[in-house]
């Protein structure tokens, strides 16, 4: 085999991949760690819940929760083949556009006056749609283009803000408010690859998962003043 068609194989060749590609050892771990509690949290949520509406917009915060943190954690903690972390990828990315729709649905059904939930679920939910059909059909797409739709579409609730401060009360917005911050934190990040502390163990990327924590744990607690306060 000539020197041209070894480094070429050797491109192309997962095995090869998976000994040049050096993730950082805390890669993935924040996200599976979360998989379980967020399933005990939401769990408990969705048992106290008084009413049936609640209890299905709870469930669907759960099940966009474990998809999230599950694939997250499954994709980011190893390299699976150059096919296989394609799909993966696409997946876990779409898996953020349908977290942010699933939280906004226990927060509006259990704030909000009907009205109100059916115009503000039907405008995440098809923003959602459009970016998982986006990050299919264009999956090569640069950071620049898909990571400012997230905020965007995750900030969609000030439009709500009025409403859901009278509403939901101070402790609801504010804990609202502080996930998105702490969401947009992890997003601009995750954007520009920085800071990058340490690529060995923790860098930008684990930093972006553990914003994405921290507002989600903001939301969840969030959930719980929406749905049972």
């Amino acid at each position: 085999m000539h020197a041209s068609e070894r480094s070429s194989w050797h491109r192309l060749d997962p095995r090869h991949l998976e000994s040049v590609v050096k993730k950082p050892l805390l890669r993935g771990w924040f996200h599976t760690v979360a998989t379980p509690v967020s399933m005990a949290a939401l769990l408990v949520l969705i048992v106290l819940t008084p009413t049936v509406a609640g209890r299905a917009a709870a469930s669907v915060f759960l099940l966009t929760s474990l998809m999230l943190f599950g694939i997250s954690g499954f994709y980011h903690r190893h390299y699976w083949g150059r096919l296989a972390d394609k799909f993966l990828r696409n997946w876990d990315h779409s898996n953020i556009f349908l977290l942010i729709a699933g939280t906004y649905t226990p927060m509006a059904v259990g704030v909000l006056p009907t009205h109100d939930i059916l115009v503000l679920l039907l405008v995440v939910w098809i923003g959602a749609g459009a970016g998982i059909a986006l990050q299919w059909l264009w999956p090569s797409a640069p950071r620049w283009v898909y990571t400012p739709i997230y905020v965007v579409l995750g900030w969609v609730a000030v439009w709500y803000l009025p409403e859901l401060a009278h509403f939901g009360g101070l402790a609801f917005t504010w804990l609202l408010a502080a996930g998105g911050i702490c969401y947009t934190i992890g997003a601009i990040v995750y954007g520009f690859k920085w800071p990058d502390f340490s690529p060995r163990y923790f860098g930008f990327h684990e930093l972006f998962h553990a914003f994405t924590l921290a507002g989600w744990v903001c939301h969840c607690i969030a959930a719980y003043f929406a749905l049972l306060g």
